[in-house]
């Protein structure tokens, strides 16, 4: 199938050659010798981190021994994984590989415990948001990257084939003040008005579900159309980097975690109304 963006072009590719690797039976270090390079690059083409040029591209269906046909189609490939997208726009973004994902998702399920997520702030308490968490970030990257933000929520809840967006969402986000009153009022009023869009469901965590699974950290699982060959990631952002986690089993613990919590929520109406009566404390 067609993918919708480089990125999830430039997975797809790193799929292929680890797999054609592996055919060879031969592993990363030789590869590496053969190509002259370190084995650190070898991984990182192929867990999709580097992008590899199209040099590596044709010096690995050499080593392969990979007809013309298919190594023209993995040149192909690689030409387009380099292609740009609106998020490459965004130098000081910071989360340019999970945009891309993001963006070629047919399912977004996310988790937060802090707050509101990402594609469903308004520009006030998205600005609050960026300059809480770096309190020391300049003014036009601070602009740049509510900006991107904008962005991403058009790219997630108003694109033409927009993805399944599930949030669970933890009560005491709904109490956290962030900016002024007039901002949470306009904020958890946004959160009902997206709530009703036909592809998005936003279930609030009770602080009456008391101990559950959930209470580690806040995570996204994307999903990609089984078809494109991408495997479902979950990702976890931390003041200590950006985690992107593919593992089979890592996969079915996050599934089963989603599972509680969707349990453990309340339902769609009743967690609109109780977010429209926190957003009535800030009126």
């Amino acid at each position: 199938m067609t993918l919708p963006n480089p990125t999830l072009r430039q997975r797809q590719l790193a799929i292929r050659l680890r797999e054609l690797r592996h055919e060879q039976g031969l592993s990363i270090a030789e590869v590496a010798e053969h190509l002259l390079c370190s084995t650190t690059k070898i991984s990182r083409i192929e867990t999709g981190q580097r992008r590899a040029s199209l040099r590596d591209v044709r010096d690995l269906c050499r080593l392969y021994d990979i007809p013309e046909p298919k190594a023209t189609e993995l040149m192909t490939l690689a030409k387009d994984a380099r292609q740009k997208e609106w998020w490459q726009a965004y130098d000081n973004v910071n989360m340019q590989p999970f945009l891309g994902l993001e963006a070629g998702a047919i399912s977004i399920t996310e988790y937060e415990i802090t707050t509101v997520p990402g594609p469903l702030q308004i520009e006030d308490y998205a600005r609050a948001v960026i300059r809480g968490w770096l309190p020391r970030i300049a003014p036009d990257i601070l602009e740049e990257r509510v900006k991107a933000r904008g962005k991403r929520k058009e790219e997630v809840l108003y694109r033409a084939d927009p993805p399944r967006y599930w949030v669970l969402l933890d009560e005491s986000v709904l109490y956290r003040h962030v900016s002024s009153r007039e901002t949470m009022h306009a904020q958890l009023n946004h959160l009902i008005e997206m709530s009703e869009l036909p592809h998005v469901t936003i279930q609030v965590i009770p602080f009456t579900a008391g101990a559950h699974m959930g209470f580690d950290s806040p995570f996204r699982l994307l999903e990609f159309d089984p078809d494109a060959h991408i495997a479902d990631t979950v990702f976890v952002e931390h003041q200590m980097g950006l985690f992107y986690l593919e593992d089979d089993k890592v996969l079915r613990l996050f599934r089963e975690i989603i599972d509680h919590l969707r349990a453990e929520a309340l339902g769609s109406q009743e967690s609109r109304k109780r977010i429209a009566d926190m957003a009535a404390t800030f009126a």
